[in-house]
């Protein structure tokens, strides 16, 4: 997968419903769409992923599921995305052996992105930046130099993830963030298609294609 993509989606109960955010990143092509759906049923998550993917379907947006990768096989997704509590990355690629499909994984401290390496993710997530309350039980913020020294580290693609807006995304960008997330962001907004364009612009300002 390429290195450089900018702006990585996020869906998590988004202010206009699932599909229609969805519909907005697509729009905007964004590289990656990845579906989180915490503490809800997963008869819930599979309908709702499978919508996804069939919008994402022949575009330039690869779909990727949070958690659980027997979700992302049954929906025949473009990747999982694992946190340092899910199956690990060597389970989650021997139970679904299919060429191609992406393997992300979280880090939150340096330690734990050295550690990555050794099973070699197709990306690891990088944060939280700044405090963030989309997590119930949050992990300590990182601050800019310290997930500079992280993405600076790693031969491994990274997407920087944590309290990520408007008003401070050129700051991470200029601490050495190539690749992004910006959940409440763009989930609590009515229009995500223009915030994700903003977003856009400013990176395209910043790193370029």
């Amino acid at each position: 997968m390429k290195d450089r993509f900018g702006i990585y989606v996020i869906l998590t109960n988004p202010l206009i419903g699932y599909e229609k955010c969805a519909e907005a990143a697509i729009k905007a092509e964004v590289a990656f769409l990845q579906l989180r759906m915490k503490h809800t049923p997963v008869h819930r998550v599979l309908k709702t992923a499978m919508i996804i993917k069939d919008l994402t379907a022949g575009t330039h947006t690869q779909f990727i599921v949070n958690d659980d990768v027997r979700i992302a096989a049954e929906v025949h997704a473009d990747g999982v995305h694992l946190g340092q509590d899910d199956m690990s990355i060597e389970e989650a690629r021997a139970f679904w052996n299919e060429p191609g499909k992406i393997f992300g994984f979280s880090t939150h401290s340096p330690k734990q992105a050295k550690d990555a390496f050794e099973c070699q993710p197709d990306y690891i997530g990088v944060g939280p930046v700044y405090k963030t309350p989309t997590k119930a039980i949050p992990d300590p913020e990182l601050g800019l130099a310290c997930m500079g020294n992280i993405i600076r580290s790693t031969s491994l693609p990274a997407v920087a993830i944590g309290g990520i807006t408007l008003e401070n995304i050129r700051r991470v960008l200029q601490a050495g963030a190539i690749n992004f997330s910006a959940v409440r962001a763009i989930m609590e907004s009515a229009d995500p298609f223009k915030v994700i364009r903003e977003f856009q612009s400013i990176w395209e300002e910043y790193v370029g294609c």
